[in-house]
C-alpha cells in the first residue's frame, strides 16, 4: 500500500479524524477574517500585510484570529505564529491573556532621544497614564533630529513632552499625519518621469544611462557603498523573471534621511525605482517601508496609485518593527511573509532573491540621485565631492548641535566642515567630545579626529565606517560609556536570534558593560567571535562602538586591567 492509498489516521476511540490536526478555527473567527481580507488574494507573501490588517482592526492578534488567518492562507499555525511573534509591532495574545490596552504610546530610547531626555519622559508618562494606555520604550523611530520622539497610536510627536503626548492621546486621532511636498501632478510639471518615458522607448538611451552612472561612480547609499552600475549590470545579465526591491526600512539609530527624502520628493525616488527596474528587466517593484512611517505610508499609497497604468507595478509593503530587515536578504524573507532571518550566502540576491528570482535591491537615497545625475552629467556629480571624494550625500545629523537635520553636502567633507557650515556649530554650552560617523554600527570617534574625511573607505583606519552617514554628536556633558551601553542594548534587542554568536554575544556584551568596570579581555574575545561567525552585519558590527571606545578613549579604562 502506498502513502496515497492509506486510510486516514484514526483519532481517539479509533475514529478517523475529519479535521486538521491541532487547533482549528471556529466559524466566527473564519467569517471575521474572510470579511477583513475581502477579495484580496490568499498568498503566503501577504501574511505580514494581513497581520497588520488584523492588528489595526482588532487592536491585537488573538489566537483564534491567527488560527483563522493561517487556515485562510493554507499555512500551518506554527508558520503564522513564528512570523507574527518575530516582529515587534504585532501584539499576539495567547489563550486567555488580558487584552491589549486600546492605545499604545511608544517612546524612543535610542541614543539621540536618550540624550534628549527620553527616559525621563517615559517615567513621567507612566505616572500620567492609566490602565487603558500602554507606554512602551522602543528603539529608534527615525525622528532623531527632533528628539525626544514618541508615537501615539500611529502619530509621531517630535519633539515630545508629557503635555504634547497626553494631548495627542486624549485627541484619539486615528489617521496618521501626512507630509508630502510634491504630488504626482507637481512632479510631472517639473519634468518628472520624462527620463523614464524616454527609456521605455529607447534601448540605446537605457544603455547610455547605465554608462553615465558608471562614469559618475554613484555608490549605494544604504551603507555598503557598492557601485550602482555594477550592481545593475549583474542583475541585468541574469536570465529569467526578475524583481526590484526598494529598501526604505532605515532603522539604524541616527538615520532619518530616507524619511526626509520621501516626504520632500517621493516621486523622484519612485522614478529612480522605475528606471532601475526597466534597465535590469524587472517586471515588479516591491517598496518596503518601515512601519514607523505611517503618515508616509498613506502618502506613498496614494501617489503610487496615481502612476499611469502600464508602468512597472509598484507594490507597497509594510515593515513590522525589525531592524535586521534593513539587511537585504532579511528584507527579502520579510517580503515573502516570513521571519526576517538573513540568508546564508551564496547564492547572492542578484542570483536568487525575492521568490527565487534575480533581484535588484536599492536604497531610497541611491534612487533619489539617479535623475539628478542623468540631468547634470557624470562630471558634474564627480565634482561635487571634496577631499578626494565624489558626489553628494545626505547626512543625518542629531545630538548636541544647534541645527540638527538632514544636510545635503559634499561627500568626503569633515565633521568640522559639517558642523560649522551646515549645523550652526555645537549646541549652546556643549563642547565636542565624540561622534558617531555611521550610526550605531559605525563606531565612535574622538573630537581629535574632527578633520577626518567622511566617506567610504576613509574611516576604516580608525576602526569605524561611514555607513548610511548617520552622524550623532556627543559632548563633554555626555557619558560615553553609557552611550556605548545604549548602542549595545539596541543590538541585543534587535538581534534576530538566528545565529548563536550574535544572539548570545550581544546579550553577554551588554551584561559585561553594566557596571563601571568592564572585562575588556572577554569583551574583545566576544567581539572577535561575533565578527568572524555572525551571519549578517548586525552581529559583525555590534562590537564596533565598544572596540572604538576602548581604542580612542583609553583614559576611560585607565584603571582597568586588560
Amino acid at each position: 500500500m502506498n502513502r496515497i492509498d492509506r486510510p486516514p489516521h484514526p483519532g481517539r476511540g479509533g475514529q478517523a479524524r475529519n479535521t486538521p490536526k491541532g487547533r482549528v478555527a471556529d466559524a466566527q473567527s473564519q467569517a471575521e477574517i474572510d470579511a477583513l481580507l475581502g477579495e484580496s488574494p490568499r498568498r503566503r507573501d501577504l501574511l505580514i500585510e494581513y497581520l497588520h490588517l488584523v492588528q489595526d482592526h482588532f487592536g491585537q492578534i488573538s489566537a483564534r484570529h491567527l488560527t483563522a488567518l493561517a487556515e485562510a492562507l493554507r499555512l500551518s499555525l506554527v508558520e503564522a505564529y513564528e512570523t507574527a511573534t518575530f516582529y515587534a509591532h504585532f501584539d499576539v495574545v495567547k489563550g486567555d491573556e488580558a487584552p491589549i490596552p486600546a492605545l499604545t504610546i511608544r517612546v524612543c530610547e535610542s541614543l539621540s532621544c536618550a540624550m534628549a531626555g527620553s527616559h525621563d519622559l517615559l517615567a513621567e508618562l507612566e505616572k500620567a497614564t492609566d490602565q487603558n494606555i500602554r507606554v512602551q520604550p522602543v528603539p529608534c523611530i527615525g525622528q532623531c533630529d527632533c528628539a525626544p520622539a514618541a508615537v501615539v497610536g500611529q502619530n509621531v510627536i517630535a519633539p515630545a513632552n508629557t503635555h504634547t503626548v497626553m494631548a495627542a492621546a486624549q485627541a484619539q486621532q486615528t489617521e496618521p499625519d501626512e507630509k508630502c511636498e510634491t504630488t504626482f501632478d507637481a512632479y510631472r510639471a517639473q519634468g518628472g518621469y520624462a527620463l523614464y518615458e524616454r527609456l521605455l522607448s529607447s534601448e540605446q538611451e537605457a544603455n547610455a544611462l547605465l554608462e553615465l552612472l558608471d562614469q559618475a561612480g554613484l555608490r549605494g547609499m544604504g551603507g555598503a557603498g557598492f557601485p550602482v552600475a555594477r550592481k545593475w549590470r549583474a542583475v541585468r545579465g541574469m536570465n529569467g523573471r526578475k524583481a526590484m526591491v526598494v529598501n526604505a526600512d532605515e532603522g539604524e539609530p541616527g538615520t532619518f534621511k530616507d524619511r526626509y527624502l520621501l516626504e520632500k520628493d517621493p516621486h523622484r525616488v519612485l522614478e529612480g525605482a522605475l528606471i532601475a527596474a526597466h534597465i535590469v528587466g524587472a517586471d515588479e517593484i516591491y517598496f518596503y517601508l518601515r512601519d514607523e512611517y505611517a503618515g508616509l505610508r498613506t502618502t506613498l499609497a496614494r501617489e503610487i496609485a496615481n502612476l499611469p497604468a502600464g508602468w512597472t507595478p509598484i507594490h507597497l509593503r509594510r515593515g513590522a518593527g525589525s531592524y535586521v530587515c534593513g539587511e537585504e536578504s532579511a528584507l527579502i524573507e520579510s517580503l515573502e511573509g516570513k521571519r526576517g532571518y538573513p540568508r546564508q550566502r551564496p547564492p547572492l540576491p542578484f542570483q536568487s532573491g525575492l521568490f527565487g528570482r534575480p533581484t535588484l535591491t536599492n536604497n531610497v537615497e541611491t534612487l533619489y540621485f539617479v535623475r539628478l545625475i542623468a540631468e547634470k552629467g557624470a562630471n558634474w556629480w564627480r565634482e561635487q565631492g571634496c577631499n578626494g571624494a565624489t558626489g553628494l550625500r545626505h547626512y543625518s545629523v542629531s545630538g548636541r548641535v544647534k541645527n540638527p537635520g538632514v544636510k545635503c553636502a559634499p561627500a568626503g567633507l569633515t565633521l568640522a566642515q559639517l558642523l560649522s557650515d551646515y549645523c550652526g556649530g555645537m549646541a549652546e554650552g556643549h563642547e565636542l567630545a565624540a561622534y558617531l560617523p555611521g550610526g550605531a554600527s559605525g563606531g565612535i570617534l574622538p573630537a581629535s579626529l574632527v578633520d577626518a574625511s567622511l566617506d567610504f573607505g576613509t574611516l576604516e583606519q580608525y576602526g569605524c565606517f561611514i555607513g548610511s552617514a548617520a552622524i550623532i554628536i556627543l559632548s563633554d556633558k555626555d557619558d560615553l560609556k553609557e552611550a556605548a551601553r545604549n548602542l549595545m542594548a539596541f543590538f541585543a534587542d534587535e538581534s534576530c536570534g538566528q545565529c548563536t554568536p550574535c544572539r548570545l554575544g550581544t546579550a553577554k556584551s551588554l551584561q559585561l558593560m553594566k557596571g563601571e568596570t568592564w572585562d575588556l579581555s572577554l569583551l574583545d574575545d566576544l567581539a572577535q567571535v561575533m565578527r568572524d561567525s555572525s551571519i549578517c552585519g548586525l552581529g559583525q558590527a555590534a562590537p564596533n562602538p565598544v572596540q572604538s571606545l576602548v581604542e580612542h578613549f583609553p583614559h576611560l579604562f585607565a584603571e582597568i586591567p586588560k
